[in-house]
């Protein structure tokens, strides 16, 4: 047990973060009431975790030098911006251009933060709403047909496709958004809708954060272009490089490439620079890929198309056991019940260790546990 330590992530305060499920989960004190969006374990410049190590905090670094994986935990009471992630090649070079222009690593008006791709993988904790890539053709045309305000749109959609479509949409001036928006926004402050499965209901909760604001958000077209999905407790869903995106609400565990580089187009008080978003946006029909929830099994891996990071659960019953030695790195991550492992008790409060590379390691489920494993 000389390998494995108790781990101490960052907490990121995003405006549009839950104010307890974070505090709840690792034992910080928010009586403030604070909105604690997102928790990270790893090495990122943003956020370098410490472990508990002879009897004093240390970082995480000393021990995991090259720590190619960010794990998270997201609170999102409010959606997130539409935003997309760059390629490793546009990372590096991205990153190389704002460095060569001065701008600060820290300055709100940058894109790079890191020369790095951020390709993730969520797993829902919670039922979970999120948009996800451009609808397939044949929904596309529907929803340009049904959503009034939208029609115009029609035979930009048949004759340039997805890419003429999103191109020019994103280009629209303020006083071309407010001309075919403020008349949806009208309509749904009459009857606002219910139902989280449909388009308005999240448009109008985007009306209604923008509420004041001086011109209306552009981004709220992306909530009719894009796939609506609803994850269930337990489901999975990956998002390569280029694929237009944003969560809407839930609670999730998220594993990416050790990055922070995020090209946003709307729904946000953050930097937004459409021509660097639309030079990275993939404008193509998306298909999405639900990774479905397997809680039969004891053992669940998470498949994804990089080599960055794997996710895998664990389900356990009390009284459970199970042993493994640490191939790699990890990070382990408690969200329900209680495990030992060695002299370290892992539970809500104090839910995760970080894990060194050749460790073996004996489990036992204390209580019915979901245990969580980034490598």
């Amino acid at each position: 047990m000389n390998g494995i330590f108790p781990i101490r992530g960052t907490v990121k305060n995003y405006d549009w973060g839950g104010a307890g499920y974070i505090p709840h989960l690792f034992g910080l004190e928010n009586s403030e009431g604070k909105p604690f969006a997102e928790y990270w374990m790893g090495i990122h410049p943003s956020g370098v975790s410490m472990i508990w190590k002879k009897n004093h905090w240390a970082p995480v670094s000393e021990k995991a030098a090259a720590l190619p994986f960010l794990l998270k935990v997201l609170d999102v009471k409010n959606m997130l911006s539409i935003q997309v992630h760059p390629d490793l090649q546009g990372a590096k070079e991205g990153y190389e251009k704002e460095n060569a222009l001065g701008i600060p690593l820290d300055s709100p008006h940058r894109n790079y933060r890191d020369p790095n791709h951020k390709p993730e993988m969520m797993v829902a904790l919670s039922d979970f709403w999120l948009l996800h890539g451009f609808k397939p053709s044949e929904e596309m045309v529907d929803l340009l047909t049904r959503v009034q305000v939208l029609n115009e749109f029609l035979p930009v959609f048949t004759e340039k496709g997805y890419e003429g479509l999103y191109h020019q949409i994103m280009r629209l001036s303020s006083e071309e958004v407010d001309r075919c928006l403020v008349p949806l926004r009208d309509s749904l402050v009459r009857e606002p809708p219910v139902n989280k499965n449909k388009e308005d209901y999240w448009a109008a909760k985007a009306f209604g954060t923008n509420e004041g604001s001086i011109k209306i958000d552009k981004g709220i077209f992306s909530i009719y272009l894009f796939n609506l999905i609803h994850l269930k407790k337990g489901e999975g869903i990956f998002q390569g490089a280029g694929l237009p995106h944003a969560y809407l609400e839930g609670q999730n565990v998220e594993i990416m490439a050790n990055s922070d580089n995020v090209l946003r187009g709307g729904l946000t008080s953050k930097n937004i620079d459409v021509t660097e978003l639309l030079r990275h946006v993939k404008c193509k029909a998306t298909y999405p890929q639900i990774l479905l929830s397997e809680e039969s099994l004891v053992e669940q891996q998470y498949e994804s198309e990089v080599t960055d990071f794997s996710l895998r659960s664990l389900h356990l019953k009390k009284g459970d056991n199970m042993n493994w030695i640490a191939e790699k790195d990890e990070i382990m991550l408690i969200t329900e019940g209680e495990i030992q492992t060695g002299n370290l008790l892992l539970k809500a409060g104090s839910p995760a260790a970080f894990i060194q590379k050749g460790e073996g390691l004996l489990v036992e489920a204390l209580e019915n546990a979901v245990v969580f494993i980034a490598s």
